[in-house]
């Protein structure tokens, strides 16, 4: 296993980070367990976790993927410093996590107290933001003129990320987290927080974790670049796009207990006639190569020049052994060039 630095923090964190959305919806406790210990005994030192989990999201299982967490370090009590664990605060939207509203400072100190509860822990490595306040182009919402930048009130959403930041810190200086970071959030997200921190010497953003994927650059270049010049590690989830860049999913496939079965809170928006021809292309082009389609998708994302550390995740003892096995895999220039020939065909398949 390779590690890197996450961001500015020191952490030394390894390239595969173990996403744990799965976890009390298609995965049990005993799952999770089994993934966990497989992880940490292949080096993996960074576990990603979320209140909102497990996915899709649900009253019913908020929640649910943390208290699995927190059950496996009760039972290890001796391994938490083990592995670095983040996990996330949920943003507006759903109903029945603080009614839907904003994240505010109150909901700051409130949601990583619930948190630490959950995953019987003292402390969380790096806090993230799961979505902001304001609506970002994420989830779909990346096509021009889908979302209007001029309608946004930039001098109230500038106030709300002080008061967030500045409960933010307080958890710091409390010992309840060690970090913060963003998620689903762009670059002038990462640079006003990065402003408000050093104009009012208050703790500085520490990563991103954004959608990023064969079928989804649009991070490339401009936020990783920013991202590399800011020190704010860059972490991409759903490498695999949910999935569908195994293949699985061509020709309106959906295997028994595969995730494109359940209701998606934002439909499978993923799900283009153009992403369709995507994917079958890097499929062919993978048995080319003599990979499998994830492992070509795994390798790249993990070659990408800026990349931190890669969430993946996986329903089987099967599967993460594969993606696990992907980051140890280096793809040449001739796989780069047929990897960047499919990608000019299809720059923006969905």
């Amino acid at each position: 296993m390779e590690y890197t630095t996450l961001g500015h923090s020191g952490l030394s964190v390894s390239r595969v980070c173990l996403g744990t959305m799965t976890w009390g919806k298609q995965n049990t406790q005993a799952d999770a367990n089994a993934q966990i210990e497989h992880a940490l005994a292949q080096g993996i030192n960074f576990i990603d976790t979320a209140e909102m989990y497990a996915v899709p999201p649900t009253a019913d299982t908020y929640g649910t993927t943390e208290t699995i967490i927190g059950n496996w370090i009760a039972a290890n009590p001796g391994r938490r410093d083990d592995f670095y664990l983040a996990s996330k605060i949920a943003g507006n939207g759903l109903k029945y996590i603080r009614g839907g509203g904003d994240i505010t400072g109150e909901a700051i100190i409130k949601a990583i107290d619930d948190s630490l509860a959950r995953l019987q822990t003292d402390y969380i490595d790096l806090y993230q933001l799961h979505w902001p306040n304001r609506t970002s182009p994420h989830f779909g919402k990346h096509a021009p003129g889908h979302i209007n930048f001029t309608d946004v009130d930039t001098a109230a959403h500038s106030a709300q990320m002080l008061e967030i930041l500045q409960a933010l810190d307080e958890s710091v200086r409390a010992g309840k987290i060690r970090h913060f970071g963003l998620s689903n959030d762009t670059p002038w997200g990462i640079n006003e927080y990065i402003r408000l921190a050093e104009k009012h010497k208050l703790t500085r953003v520490t990563s991103i974790q954004n959608e990023f994927n064969l079928l989804q650059t649009r991070d490339w270049p401009f936020l990783i670049e920013n991202c590399v010049h800011q020190q704010v590690a860059y972490l991409p989830w759903s490498p695999l796009a949910t999935g569908a860049l195994t293949g699985k999913y061509l020709n309106g496939a959906r295997p028994a207990g595969a995730r494109w079965n359940l209701v998606q809170r934002n439909g499978l928006f993923r799900d283009t006639r153009l992403s369709n021809q995507a994917v079958a292309a890097y499929s062919d082009l993978a048995q080319k190569h003599g990979l499998t389609p994830a492992q070509l998708a795994l390798a790249w994302c993990n070659q990408v020049d800026g990349v931190t550390s890669t969430i993946i995740g996986a329903t089987s003892m099967e599967q993460l052994q594969e993606d696990i096995d992907a980051f140890s895999i280096t793809l040449n220039d001739s796989v780069l060039a047929d990897i960047a020939e499919v990608h000019r065909t299809y720059p923006v398949p969905f």
